[in-house]
Formats: structure tokens, sequence, C-alpha cells
């Protein structure tokens, strides 16, 4: 994988972090540590592979802005299809459909 794409995902990661943060009066500090952390490839990784949907995207929903999440950052941008697997894409897919963000 391209240090490039993987600098320019993590520039997205917290581009979303500060527009919720504007959008939606939403800290996700969790978020933003393991951004810090991890780096943005392995912390979209991390959520994406978890079993349960995590609180930002809760939160983003609420809000009504999934558009802000990584789930749609990483679906809509065919660009950063190269870091992730068929199924973590897949994942992101599905929580985005499951709450009816395509239209």
């Amino acid at each position: 994988m391209s240090e490039n794409l993987e600098g320019a995902f993590e520039g997205a990661m917290y581009g979303i972090y500060r527009n919720a943060k504007v959008e939606c009066n939403y800290t996700a500090g969790y978020f933003y540590q393991m951004l810090v952390n991890m780096g943005g490839v392995a912390t979209a990784k991390r959520l994406l592979n978890d079993d349960k949907i995590h609180d930002g995207f809760t939160r983003l929903w609420e809000c009504g802005r999934l558009d802000l999440t990584l789930e749609a950052e990483v679906w809509e941008n065919a660009k950063w299809h190269p870091l992730f697997t068929d199924s973590e894409l897949r994942k992101a897919e599905q929580c985005l459909r499951d709450l009816n963000y395509f239209k």
C-alpha cells in the first residue's frame, strides 16, 4: 500500500473528526485518540471489524449526517478501496444500507 494513499486517508479521517465537531457538535474523543495512536487506516479497520456499531456512527446518524461517518468515507471514495479488504468494504456498505443511507 502506498504511504501517500494512507497519509491522504488519514487526513480524510481527521477531516471527518473536525466536520462532526463543527456540523453536529459531536466531539469524537475516542475516535480522535485512536487516530493519534494508531493512524487512520488502522483506526478504520479496527472500527469496521468490530462486531458492534460504534457510538460515533450512532451519533452521526442521530444528527442526520451519515455522510460524516468513516463508513461513508470508505465506501463512497473508491480511491480508498485498495486500503481495505472486500469484507471491510462490505461491512461499511452494509452499515450504511441498514440505516437507509442510499436512497
